[in-house]
């Protein structure tokens, strides 16, 4: 007999799937899709036959999902999850299921009651964990249309937070009406007229005239599509607003051709001019929701206004006296006014409690994960050691104060008997690298292997050649694992790594696969390591026996973000320069200045240096009027500079013709690099003095600090042009911070402030968590309020014993704000 499935697991898989942007996530041992179709194959016992087709083409769709598009896939995800919420009910109530014989229960079997108490059947359960279809006014069609937004239960919608708001809860007279408010008007209907537009045969027009004793408002409503044509649609329209009756309108105000309206207002007949207006929309402060395709906003308010007398039956997690410590209303109150505020001071507090949960919660999951590492025992590594004083006299240069400030806190952290989670931020041409060498040779010292792991060949090749350089000096073997490995060269590092033979392997994501097994990994090193899924640096870790954790970044992160995705972490930083480096002299230019440019390229080039001009695109695109690599490449090679050497490097190449274009940089066989951002790391040519970005507004402030830190690596003085054609003063402003300073952290905290979170580490996969509410910009003093409320309960219980209902609601929200392997 089949078993039940695992409703959990599944549903988690689907949540997962559709917050990182239904891509067929990567498990540790499947496939979204494969996790999916395999799971559905086999119903549960108690289902029908009709039930048992449905699992089963479910099953089969999953097994097509990588040929279906995103709104395919999308719809398909949003349909499981309601399918399988019901499933779930009918396995928890096996009476309804043998009263029903079907997953959904039949619109006439729904208890005809307003309230979400529990009234028998599948109404039973908790009001909060009710399926949305039995919300009044909602039923099995809309729930399905609700599911695309992932509203599948009574707490969901509640959780669901408006992203803005529309204040409709000032009344003005027409003659104050001013375009680009959000008013409410009051006044009589002086005409009204539904009919169908003489210029387009499928649209129909409503108008309707308002006067309030100071002026007329004339309201036009268009509606497309044959039902509107209809003669009685239309006289229905007519009979809601008659003559002389008393009609408020909320909208925003606008100007057009035919004078001031308002914008598809919201309308609310009144028996007089002075009776309270009755509504959820009009003449209010209305939430405005984040939406998707085919789901109305005025579906999602309904849905929270048959949800909110559900909102009494959220339980509080926090003591009172936490509450009253950080002046936070109770969770039950910050909901309702969340979504409906009688006025801005309740939607301030509201928003401030919801914020501090968010933060609170994934700061208490970051801390209990440290806990949870810490007591893990490890084997200490001595701070000194015959290896680490040999790398000391073969280096041919001394450590920065910032350098060995670091080192010192790593050697100290191995020396303690819990493993060294820490993070080394570093500007660009700081001297990471050496200081992880360090952290390498105690390791290998201790009788353990190190792995250090880079996101792109080109950096990886990078960090191996320099390893090279110095442990050919100590004697010490070092090998390069990437996708271009060769079969045979594979099978030898796999053996050496089993064995033991091979202290130390470089490597890309080609580290994490299946074959590589190390025989004794004691620190694993990660490069910028915010490039690397959650997921992939902890397979890594896996790798070993609790192994030391040391990650680096060139790319500064403020410290709100630091604590968001490094909140487990020990932070250090490297905030010194090597002496000797000449500060980068930063222009920002448009268009008319590239002869001006040129020159400065020829007469560097004429002293013996090298040149990167950096472009967005590889191809030359239809829709953007951008340059691209290759068509600039040609360009200036036979136009601009035929007397130099161009060569081309990006993304499309393969690995050996990458590895060309930049051995022939290096060795000074051209002398200049035509690029993507492929060189924003791991490219290291000392003798490049200048930098030119083109369509410099297209690229964060963070990238641009990277790109511009190719160059500045001699002691010659070297040069950033901006080139951008933009009008923007915004982006202007921001191009312009490059100019101003060469601080990596200062033009993080800028790019923050610019661009958000997001943008500023790219794509999900660098870990950042989503949050509905929560701004890492405007509520940094929340996040520090409740990083220090975490810390507390910690240090009070690190078991949240004492806190039961704050522990499992930090069960419910870690795993979902931090994604999670799940499928295993």
């Amino acid at each position: 007999m089949a078993e039940l499935p695992d409703w959990i697991r599944l549903q988690k898989a689907l949540s997962v799937e559709a917050e990182t942007g239904f891509n067929d996530l990567q498990g540790h041992h499947k496939r979204f899709s494969e996790f999916l179709r395999d799971s559905l194959r086999h119903a549960p016992p108690y289902s029908t036959p009709m039930e048992q087709d449905r699992w089963r083409t479910l099953s089969e769709d999953f097994d097509k999902y990588s040929a279906l598009t995103f709104a395919q896939r999308q719809h398909l995800v949003a349909n499981t999850r309601r399918f399988l919420q019901e499933s779930r009910q009918i396995s928890e109530r096996p009476q309804v299921a043998e009263a029903t014989k079907s997953p959904v229960v039949a619109k006439s079997k729904r208890p005809k009651t307003k309230s979400l108490q529990a009234t028998g059947g599948l109404r039973s359960k908790h009001p909060l964990e009710q399926s949305i279809t039995y919300l009044k006014g909602i039923g099995p069609k809309n729930g399905e249309r609700l599911a695309k937004l992932g509203l599948l239960t009574v707490r969901d919608v509640l959780f669901y937070y408006p992203r803005d708001y529309l204040d409709y809860a000032r009344q003005v007279k027409i003659r104050d009406l001013k375009p680009g408010e959000t008013v409410t008007i009051v006044g009589t209907v002086r005409r009204c007229n539904c009919f169908n537009s003489p210029r387009n045969a499928k649209l129909s027009i409503f108008e309707l005239s308002l006067y309030d004793g100071t002026g007329t408002l004339k309201i036009g409503r268009f509606f497309a599509g044959a039902r509107f044509r209809n003669r009685g649609w239309q006289e229905r329209q007519k009979r809601m607003y008659p003559m002389g009756s008393t009609v408020a309108a909320s909208g925003l105000v606008k100007k057009g051709k035919y004078g001031i309206t308002l914008d598809d207002p919201d309308l609310e007949v009144l028996g007089d001019a002075q009776e309270e207006i009755d509504s959820d929309t009009v003449g209010r402060v209305v939430p405005v929701y984040p939406l998707t395709d085919g789901v109305p906003a005025s579906l999602v308010r309904k849905a929270v206004v048959a949800a909110l007398p559900a909102a009494v039956e959220i339980r509080d997690p926090f003591p009172t006296a936490l509450r009253e410590h950080h002046g936070l209303v109770q969770l039950p109150v910050a909901i309702a006014h969340i979504h409906f505020p009688p006025d801005n001071d309740a939607l301030s507090l509201a928003r401030r409690r919801l914020v501090f949960d968010e933060f609170f919660y994934l700061q208490l999951g970051l801390l209990s994960r440290r806990k949870q590492q810490q007591a893990q025992t490890q084997i200490r590594m001595a701070p000194t050691g015959e290896l680490i004083d040999q790398f000391y006299e073969v280096l041919p240069f001394q450590l920065t104060g910032a350098q060995g400030r670091v080192v010192q806190e790593i050697l100290v952290d191995l020396q303690e008997t819990i493993p060294m989670n820490r993070l080394v931020q570093g500007d660009v041409g700081s001297g990471k690298t050496v200081v992880a060498v360090v952290a390498i040779l105690a390791a290998i010292q201790a009788g353990y292997q190190a792995a250090l792991m880079a996101p792109t060949e080109v950096l990886a090749e990078q960090h191996y050649r320099k390893l090279v350089g110095w442990f050919n000096l100590l004697h010490l073997p070092v090998e390069l694992l990437t996708g271009s490995t060769k079969t045979a060269k594979r099978r030898e590092i796999h053996s050496q790594l089993e064995t033991g033979e091979l202290p130390v392997l470089v490597g890309t994501h080609a580290l994490i696969e299946d074959p590589v097994q190390f025989n004794r990994l004691g620190l694993v090193t990660i490069d910028e390591q915010h490039r690397f899924g959650v997921a992939q640096r902890a397979k890594l870790q896996r790798k070993g026996d609790n192994p030391h954790v040391l990650t680096l970044t060139a790319t500064p992160i403020p410290r709100t973000l630091a604590l968001t995705l490094h909140g487990d972490l020990d932070v250090s930083q490297i905030d010194e320069l090597p002496p000797g480096r000449k500060p980068i002299q930063t222009t920002l230019l448009s268009g008319r200045d590239r002869n001006h440019a040129y020159d400065l390229i020829r007469r560097e080039i004429a002293q013996g240096r090298q040149i990167y001009i950096v472009l967005p695109l590889v191809d030359e695109s239809e829709k953007l009027d951008l340059r691209s690599a290759i068509e600039e490449h040609q360009r200036l090679s036979e136009v601009v500079f035929p007397e130099f050497k161009v060569g081309l490097l990006h993304g499309r190449l393969s690995s050996a013709d990458k590895d060309a274009a930049i051995t022939a940089f290096r060795d000074r066989h051209t002398q200049i690099l035509v690029s993507t951002t492929v060189v924003e790391v791991g490219v290291d040519v000392p003798n490049a003095s200048v930098m030119l970005i083109e369509h410099a507004e297209r690229f964060g402030l963070s990238q641009l600090h990277q790109l511009r830190g190719r160059v500045g690596r001699g002691a010659d003085q070297s040069y950033c042009l901006l080139m951008s054609s933009s009008k923007s003063d915004t982006a202007l402003q921001r191009l312009r911070v490059l100019e101003q300073s060469q601080d990596g952290f200062f033009i993080a905290e800028m790019d923050l402030r610019f661009r958000g979170p997001g943008q500023v580490l790219g794509t999900r996969q660098s870990g950042l968590p989503d949050f509905a509410l929560a701004s890492l910009v405007n509520d940094q003093d929340v996040l520090e309020l409740a990083r220090g409320a975490a810390e507390e309960l910690i240090l009070q219980d690190s078991t949240l014993e004492l806190w039961p209902l704050i522990k499992q609601e930090l069960n419910r929200r870690y795993e979902k704000l931090m994604g999670g392997a799940i499928f295993t």
